[in-house]
């Protein structure tokens, strides 16, 4: 299927290219990690170079199978910016994303799953409990929001920018896991971590009653979490971990880059 795909390298931007091919990455990561909810979420990123262009899955296509040339060009509508390209949208599915990219500059890649221990710390009244030291990351900059029902409503947009505000992660109650980045490394390594916390937690709290309960990270960690975190975690998704994870999947299936 994916060679079908004509291909869009040097018929677009290098920059657009290089965010093309680093989208469909992310993509194909998250379906190796067993993160995806079938077709129904979303990775988007911001073009470099332009006012409000983003790129979007084509709905429909399963995340080990697309491509950079495949992912589709939209606006900060959801409009379709490429009318060459045959793939469908799902706007609805933009209506998350659109509200974070329009109220963050900073988010350039916005990430959104529904996966099992996501949906269930999700669903618990005290979300992330400070039991692990991946939680310590997520809990410096973590944020919750509220169930309204199935995204469509562009009127829950301005409530989902307020209790997001500058945080990384945000916790959509009975509904899944988000993080924003300043690139697509970024905001996929904060979703391995945050997805990481959230297994963990349900894997000790299935265990608790027969180990003697769980022992939470003193308040006193927890208060300088930020600053070390800012400091232990700052480059690491471009500088170590995402050159590393391209291997991986070159060795698994270099089509992604086609």
């Amino acid at each position: 299927m994916t060679t079908d795909i004509p291909s869009l390298a040097g018929r677009v931007s290098a920059d657009e290219w290089q965010t093309r091919v680093d989208l469909a990455a992310a993509y194909r990561l998250i379906a190796l990690y067993g993160w995806s909810d079938l077709v129904f979420t979303h990775i988007t990123a911001k073009i470099p170079g332009t006012d409000n262009h983003f790129l979007i899955n084509p709905y429909g296509m399963f995340f080990d199978e697309i491509t950079a040339s495949s992912l589709v060009k939209i606006d900060l509508a959801g409009n379709k910016l490429d009318a060459g390209n045959p793939f469908p949208i799902n706007p609805a599915g933009f209506v998350i994303h659109s509200a974070i990219h329009a109220a963050r500059d900073d988010a350039k890649c916005v990430l959104h799953t529904h996966t099992v221990n996501g949906v269930a710390v999700s669903a618990q009244r005290a979300g992330v409990l400070p039991i692990s030291q991946q939680s310590m990351i997520v809990l410096s900059s973590l944020a919750y929001h509220d169930y309204e029902g199935i995204a469509l409503n562009d009127e829950e947009k301005p409530r989902l920018v307020r209790d997001m505000g500058d945080k990384t992660f945000l916790m959509l109650r009975n509904h899944g896991l988000l993080t924003v980045g300043a690139s697509i490394a970024d905001a996929f390594l904060s979703m391995y971590i945050f997805e990481t916390t959230c297994a963990i937690q349900t894997r000790a709290q299935g265990a608790h009653e027969v180990s003697g309960g769980l022992i939470p990270i003193p308040q006193a960690v927890l208060d300088g979490a930020r600053a070390q975190m800012a400091q232990g975690t700052r480059g690491l998704g471009g500088q170590l971990a995402w050159p590393g994870l391209l291997r991986k999947l070159d060795r698994v299936d270099s089509s992604f880059r086609h």
